[in-house]
Formats: C-alpha cells, structure tokens, sequence
C-alpha cells in the first residue's frame, strides 16, 4: 500500500469497493478443481468475490472483467503452468498491476505447482507456454509488457508457493490472510500526510518483510517529529502480512497507571490472537510467560509506540525468540541508549521536514490548500521557520491560525518566538 498524497482525502480505506476479491486465474487449469474450491470457500466466510464463470471468446478482455477489477480491493492471481499461455489473463494481469498503483489494491500471488523464478523467467513448461502464446500474436510491443508485468508479479512478496501438498489447507490459509485485510480496522494516519510515502519505504526496507528471520527495529526521534505517524502508516501498509498484529500507543504514559503494564501485555494478547476478551494474565510475571508460550510460533507484527523505559521492552518485547519466525517488532521512541540497551537489529533516525514539503504541510492546516493564500507568504515562511521541519508543530500553528487576518498572525508569531525565547533564557540559566 502507498500514500501518496492528493489532498484532504487520499486515504485508500475510505473507498468503496465492488468486490472484495478478484480471482484472475487460466480456467482449463484450476477452474474445476483449486480455484473452484477457493471461490467456495471465500464465498463461505462471507467474502465478496468475483469470478469469471464465462467462456472466454475472442482476443480482447471484455470491460464488464476490466470494471470488475477495478472494483475490486484484492486480486489474487493463481499462476499455473498454462496461465501465460492465455492473452486473456495477460491482459487481466496488466490491469491488476495498473489498478495496484492507482487504487492501492493489494494483490496476492499463488504460484501454483510452478516456481515463481520459472515466472520471472519464462522457463520451463510456464516458458513454453509464453512463447507458444507469442508465436500466435506476433505482437513484440505486447509481449514485453506482458513480460515484464510477470517479472513485476514474480518479486511480490506475501504471496504463497505450492508445489505439492493438501490444498485444502493451502485454500484455509488463503482465506485466513484475506479475512484479515477484509475485517481488520485502519488506524488513522494523518489529515493531511505529507511526506509519509517516502519515510514508510524507508523503514519498510529495514524491516525486509520477506525475510524469514525475526527483527527489531527503532523508530528514534524527537517529540513531534512524525515517528506515531509513520509507525501507523506502516502497521496499515503491512499488517495483513502476518499472522497476528497489534498496535500499542502511548505505551510510556499507560505504563505509569496502576497496572499499565499488565493491561498492556493483556491487550497485546487479545489483539494478536483475535480474542474478544480480556485474557487476564494478574502479574507482569505471568504475562511475560504467557507472551512467550502463546506465541512463539505466530508469526506476528507488533509495534510498541512511545517507549521510554527499557522496563516496558523487557515486559512486552523482552527478546526475539518470544515470537515466531518472519515476526517484526517495530519501537518508536526518544531515547537512542534504550534502543542500544535492548539489542535492537536497526534504527531509522526520523529527520525533520524539508522546506517543500513543510510548505504544504503548513499550507493545508492553514489555508485548505497547497499554497498560501495572497499575502501570507512572509509569514508563512516566519511559521515554517519557528516550527524547525516538526509536523507536529506545523499541523498545530497551521491550525490555530486557519481563518485568522493578518494582524491575528502576526501577533500569534509574535508570542510564539517571544515564549521560544524566554525558554531558552531559562535553561541558559539553569
């Protein structure tokens, strides 16, 4: 998922699918025998899914299938060994893979007794299959892009390889992983998330979710620097990847309350394995050990929000082996020696906004808009100077002023620098 921003409303949650799924499949293949039984079984659990039950006829890919996909919030492509060998589900490909960057849909691979390099590749009885299909079109432009869209498709992580086995089970996993995206609830972001599509790659490099090892990694900055923002942007952009997930905020201010950590190893429980109830562990003790036992083998991402003493590490996150493999743990915090301390694979250091983008930021808080309205300029850039690249402090002074004339700027700034002032005085003094 990306986040790109548009404007005001940008988000991808808020879009009203069609369709739930979107099966793109070679029906000669699997249409009577694993893509049958995996409609079935979505359809069971309530999931809305599309399925071509059409014969296909002629060389072009019928609109009522190209809205069908666009109406969809998930395609899964089931990828055997005579799927290249169809111009048709080619086509649908390329469509799945524009809709994945204009809509935000997720897409799911399932190589399906081929191996995702002969994908990549086009070799063996998939490669044959491809090229027999060329020799029939003669069409060089078409087949690059078709080559190139099953490289694209071939890398995707979050997808599943069978080559033998119960599919049944395979069918039941499926099923699992899409209920999850389908039912899960998005956390909110930001109103206005400038500059968080290039942060959340970043971190999500680290993280290297394809991976099968289990890692943690710090999300280190100073208040009001953006480091909740990302975390959430990244839990949204990821968490239909695991097992299990939970998002635990402010973990430094509950933590204070009577019994905060105990209530915190209770929801972290109750979130990762979907129990209503309060699991009731009674002691930090017993909860740790009930962590470690209950989910050792879950594969799980877990984002611990707001960390400043290693004592809250050591209770939810006390080390990798509490969690199964391909687990990541996320922690955001201010404290660098914490981090240190706990053995933390790797760290990201948030930095501040640039000009541009503390521009916009400020711009959307303050005027509605992108830019500034006529004569605000100047002290516009007087508020993104005092606000240092700080979204926090951008969105807060942008909104405080939206509305206001001129000379209720101006003094607004002018008590804003004159209090920046007199603190610095203070700790000069002290």
């Amino acid at each position: 998922m990306t986040f790109e921003f548009q404007g005001p409303s940008s988000s991808s949650n808020t879009h009203q699918w069609t369709y739930d799924v979107f099966l793109s499949f070679r029906g000669t293949d699997t249409r009577n025998n694993f893509t049958g039984h995996l409609y079935n079984a979505l359809h069971k659990r309530g999931i809305n899914t599309f399925i071509d039950d059409e014969l296909r006829r002629g060389e072009e890919i019928s609109p009522a299938l190209l809205k069908a996909i666009e109406g969809s919030r998930i395609s899964i492509l089931i990828l055997s060994k005579n799927y290249a060998s169809s111009s048709w589900c080619l086509d649908e490909l390329l469509k799945i893979l524009e809709c994945k960057e204009t809509k935000e849909q997720m897409v799911l691979p399932v190589f399906f007794k081929v191996d995702p390099s002969d994908v990549e590749h086009q070799t063996n009885c998939f490669g044959k299959a491809f090229d027999k299909l060329g020799d029939k079109v003669k069409d060089d432009v078409k087949m690059l892009r078709w080559k190139a869209a099953l490289i694209d498709v071939s890398n995707f992580t979050g997808g599943w390889h069978f080559s033998k086995g119960n599919e049944s089970e395979l069918i039941q996993e499926i099923v699992q992983r899409v209920s999850l995206i389908v039912n899960r609830t998005y956390l909110n972001v930001a109103k206005y998330p400038v500059g968080i599509e290039p942060l959340v790659h970043e971190v999500n490099s680290l993280l290297s979710i394809g991976r099968n090892d289990i890692r943690m990694v710090g999300i280190l900055g100073i208040n009001g620097i953006g480091k909740t923002t990302i975390a959430k942007a990244i839990y949204n952009s990821i968490a239909y990847q695991f097992d299990g997930s939970c998002f635990l905020a402010n973990i430094g201010e509950t933590s204070k309350q009577e019994s905060g950590l105990v209530r915190l190893q209770e929801t972290l429980l109750s979130e990762i394995l979907r129990d209503t109830r309060i699991l009731q562990v009674g002691s930090v003790d017993r909860g740790i050990s009930v962590i470690k036992h209950r989910l050792c083998s879950k594969r799980i991402l877990l984002i611990l929000d707001d960390v400043d003493k290693l004592v809250q590490l050591e209770t939810l996150a006390g080390n990798c082996d509490w969690f199964g493999l391909g687990s990541r743990i996320i922690i955001t915090t201010r404290e660098e020696a914490l981090l240190a301390n706990h053995g933390v694979d790797l760290i990201y250091q948030v930095r501040g906004m640039g000009h541009n983008e503390a521009l916009q930021l400020f711009s959307w808080n303050a005027f509605k808009t992108e830019k500034p309205f006529e004569n605000y300029d100047e002290l516009t850039e007087r508020a993104i100077r005092y606000a240092r690249g700080l979204p926090l402090v951008l969105t807060n002074l942008g909104s405080e002023l939206y509305g206001r004339s001129i000379v209720q700027w101006k003094s607004a700034l002018d008590k804003c620098e004159a209090s920046r002032k007199r603190k610095r005085k203070v700790r000069k003094k002290s």
